[in-house]
């Protein structure tokens, strides 16, 4: 494939549709990207949970697209204007970055009322209609570029990347749930769910002073909780006791029942895993008002909590064994290979190296 100096070459692993085989395409890109933009060669990407949910049609997504929202990758192009990450400091080529799932727009009502994760002109990578006018939206490729309106991180030297890449999706999301439930010092912490985010919640939760109860199903979930931090381990038919905090992250019925079940007088309930159509829960309104007890939803993140995660992970991310979640990277064209291991859940983490060092 020819490609003029002002562009460079691309691969990408296009989906095109439930039970249809991921398409390997070769492109090109601008190598300056356009104003306000970045062009970020991805060293890593990870499998969330919500890219499986699309491969097998419980989540509606366009057709084609380019899926994945979980990656770090480096720097090679900014655009005219430059960009700044969260913190105020300037983007430059050769950076180790991560950056939101979603870009916004900064102006609509939305935006200006501190709800930039619920923009009415959202844009999700790894959820937007694919195209040959734009063909790098996603993180399963070689590159992506980075659009205006997105919530840009430096990665310290020395973060592995299958420490940093969840970052931009599961660490953060779990940073605003935590946000969400209020200082967690000396609390008494519910957690169901000990999958990624469930075991990212314990170890912050666990850092931040708490007391974490951990509850899955899964035995090895339950003792990779202990090792997060828990100070208990359940399955699902044990008693918990009543938390001043419960956090759901499976987005199972009975899971969120007991979170609400379970809170104590003035306790919190976070719900991040209900993101998908389902039963509905009971929800005693005498309790609720008696116990002073507050229900809230957690859903994408604001720019501050990537800011967060990608600190904590800095800061203790040789403390707990994160790079034990995330499974050893497969190179862009065994995608099929990485999709069918996660899921069969042999790691919380599938990754692909798009761009093999």
């Amino acid at each position: 494939m020819s490609v003029t100096t002002d562009t460079i070459p691309v691969r990408l692993a296009r989906w095109d549709g439930v039970q249809r085989p991921f398409a390997l395409l070769e492109s090109s890109t601008p190598r300056t990207p356009g104003p306000g933009e970045l062009l970020v060669r991805i060293d890593l990407a990870t499998i969330c949970g919500s890219d499986l949910h699309t491969v097998e049609g419980r989540r509606p997504s366009p057709v084609p697209s380019l899926l994945g929202h979980e990656q770090v990758g480096t720097v090679v192009g900014v655009g005219t204007g430059g960009v700044r990450c969260v913190d105020g400091l300037p983007v430059a080529e050769g950076m180790r970055v991560v950056w939101s799932v979603a870009a916004s727009c900064g102006v609509c009502e939305r935006c200006t009322g501190d709800l930039p994760n619920k923009c009415l002109d959202l844009r999700k990578y790894g959820h937007e209609p694919w195209s040959p006018d734009a063909p790098l939206n996603g993180g399963f490729a070689t590159h992506c570029v980075v659009l205006p309106g997105t919530a840009v991180v430096a990665v310290p030297t020395g973060m592995p990347d299958a420490v940093a890449s969840p970052a931009s999706c599961a660490t953060a999301t779990v940073a605003a749930a935590l946000d969400a439930a209020g200082p967690a010092a000396g609390r008494r912490v519910l957690i169901t769910g000990a999958g990624m985010l469930g075991l990212t919640a314990t170890a912050m939760a666990a850092t931040a002073g708490a007391r974490v109860t951990a509850v899955d199903p899964d035995h090895q979930r339950r003792t990779q909780a202990l090792r997060f931090g828990a100070s208990v381990s359940l399955d699902s038919t044990e008693e918990a006791g009543p938390a001043d905090i419960a956090l759901d992250f499976s987005g199972h019925p009975a899971a969120v029942q007991r979170c609400l079940d379970s809170l104590a007088v003035g306790g919190r309930a976070v719900l991040v895993g209900s993101v998908s159509p389902g039963p509905a829960v009971a929800l005693d309104p005498e309790r609720l008002v008696r116990g002073l007890h507050t229900v809230t939803g957690v859903h994408n993140y604001r720019p501050k909590h990537l800011a967060d995660a990608v600190r904590f992970l800095a800061a203790h991310h040789r403390s707990f064994p994160f790079t034990e979640l995330v499974a050893d990277p497969l190179p862009l064209d065994r995608i099929a290979d990485a999709v069918e291991a996660a899921r069969t859940g042999a790691a919380p983490r599938q990754a692909l190296a798009p761009n093999p060092r």
